[in-house]
């Protein structure tokens, strides 16, 4: 019996289980009961419709749902509206862009790499996500790039960029800790001082996967602690070392197919190298759940086990399973009631009783950059605007001098725009992009930048635009919430917000700015809860 993808979800959120075709349960159940057989106390229930619907917008399609999106889903009765949904997003134009955006951050750590331009990595990387090119594959191609494949030369600027002048060193810790899941610097110079299986020989065996050459693919290695030279040829954590073979004059054609790091893209993406799976499932976990099933991701190790070992083995084995399908694990991870939680807690409970490895709430996420640049365009009615826009030829924009007041006109295009966003609330280059610091500066940003400010005016299509044609107040005020926040307003928010507009009736456009802002500057729209 054929039964599509969603009916397969229509009847798991209706309490109706179907069966793979294996006999299995379906993912998402599995890990509900996995989540919920480990769970040390009461869990949150489902979240309503608005919550849900803001959420898994942000995550899918990197900003807030459209007052249109807003409008339509919470006037659809239908029982299928979230499986549903999902799908809708999974085929958007904005998926494509937002794993884009977000794998960019994962890989580069927003470090400058010039030699590729920006647009054409980004079109190469959204390509990838759009056509739904497996997992391995895209990180096998980030690895290694013939140098006639024109169509991938793009991919190489992971390499160029985490090399940053032929540093082989910092591509060996990159690679440790984006693929593998190892913070392994401390292993250059000895064993890590407190994780047992980071070894030096560990490193230098990745290490002797990065080098081009086959004269440099034996790595000669001593610790500072125990002297005695070792050496290793390529070799992955847990891995058999490939042995070099020593090529005599003569021999340069075999000397050139020994292309360590062509072995490199074929052996560490590979389901049979578990430190990729692990720490590829982990990552695209803690993308949808706030957190990885190892927390952090990047200290995968013995002493720092999985909070649901179980369920950390079925995500690896569906995802290698379905030829590491990164939209089928997203798509399944979303359905479950696991991520569908509120983030409000259970009556009676206390968030110091409840640890975050539980997954018992949903966890509170802040939105990156990119997310909370597209969400301010989306939410005030400039996106098209923004995309629309164009560079004046002789007015450079430069986010550096532009905050630093060197440069007085505002950013003209999305580019410019994800810019400024990313200097002014992203980590610094180089910096672990899962790192949240907040800061006053994040803050002060949002309640004075004069481009957000720009963006309250009341002009044709934008949303204080439209909410001046609005002749009610009430529903002046509805429409303001379901387009920043994507839910209605409660009795006391309604009524505040009336209040407010009714006394300053004379200066309307202002006072619609003004509430608008409020509801932008909020922890509520700053957060994917």
């Amino acid at each position: 019996m054929h039964v599509s993808l969603t009916t397969l979800a229509i009847f798991a959120l209706s309490g109706i289980l179907v069966p793979t075709a294996d006999g299995a349960e379906p993912l998402h159940v599995d890990i509900d009961r996995m989540i919920e057989a480990k769970a040390a106390g009461p869990v949150a229930k489902l979240s309503d419709d608005a919550e849900f619907l803001r959420r898994v917008t942000l995550d899918l399609a990197g900003r807030v749902p459209t007052f249109e999106e807003a409008t339509n889903f919470h006037a659809d009765d239908t029982g299928d509206k979230r499986p549903k949904l999902v799908d809708r997003l999974l085929a958007s134009p904005d998926f494509p862009r937002r794993m884009r955006e977000w794998f960019e951050v994962m890989v580069l750590e927003r470090r400058a790499e010039k030699s590729i331009k920006s647009e054409d990595w980004s079109k190469w990387l959204q390509a990838g996500f759009r056509e739904n090119m497996p997992w391995n594959q895209l990180v096998a191609k980030l690895l290694f790039v013939e140098k006639d494949d024109a169509a991938n030369q793009p991919a190489t600027k992971f390499l160029k960029a985490t090399g940053r002048g032929g540093n082989a060193h910092q591509v060996t810790q990159d690679i440790a800790r984006i693929f593998l899941g190892r913070d392994i610097m401390c292993a250059q110079c000895h064993n890590h001082p407190s994780v047992e299986t980071y070894t030096q020989q560990d490193y230098f065996g990745i290490f002797s996967y990065v080098q081009e050459q086959p004269a440099k693919a034996n790595s000669e290695f001593e610790s500072v602690f125990a002297p005695g030279k070792k050496t290793t040829g390529p070799r992955l954590p847990g891995g058999q070392e490939i042995k070099v073979p020593k090529f005599e004059k003569g021999q340069e054609q075999e000397a050139a197919k020994f292309r360590p790091r062509m072995m490199l893209a074929r052996d560490l993406p590979s389901a049979a190298n578990p430190a990729f799976v692990r720490t590829s499932v982990n990552r695209l976990w803690a993308l949808l759940l706030g957190r990885g099933l190892v927390h952090p991701a990047h200290l995968d190790h013995p002493a720092n086990p999985p909070s649901h070992p179980a369920l950390f083995e079925r995500l690896q084995q569906e995802f290698t399973a379905r030829n590491f399908d990164t939209r089928h694990l997203l798509r399944e991870i979303i359905l479950s009631k696991t991520y569908q939680r509120s983030s409000h807690l259970p009556a009676g409970v206390k968030a110091a009783d409840v640890p975050e490895d539980q997954f018992r709430v949903a966890l509170p996420k802040p939105l990156s950059p990119e997310q909370l640049a597209w969400s301010l365009m989306v939410a005030t009615g400039n996106q098209q605007r923004m995309l629309k826009g164009k560079v004046p030829e002789d007015e450079p924009f430069d986010a550096y001098n532009y905050i630093n007041g060197k440069v007085e006109r505002l950013p003209a295009t999305v580019g410019e725009t994800m810019e400024l966003f990313s200097w002014m609330v992203g980590n610094p280059p180089g910096e672990d992009p899962d790192d949240y610091n907040p800061a006053m500066g994040h803050a002060l940003f949002l309640m004075n930048e004069r481009l957000v400010l720009d963006w309250l005016k009341p002009r044709d299509g934008s949303l204080v635009g439209h909410l001046i044609t609005v002749k009610k107040n009430p529903d002046t005020v509805q429409r303001l919430y379901l387009s920043v926040l994507a839910r209605r307003p409660s009795d006391d928010e309604k009524r505040a917000a009336v209040s407010f507009l009714d006394k300053h009736a004379t200066s309307r456009p202002t006072a619609l700015a003004d509430l608008a802002w409020s509801l932008l500057a909020s922890a509520e729209f700053r957060l994917n809860h």
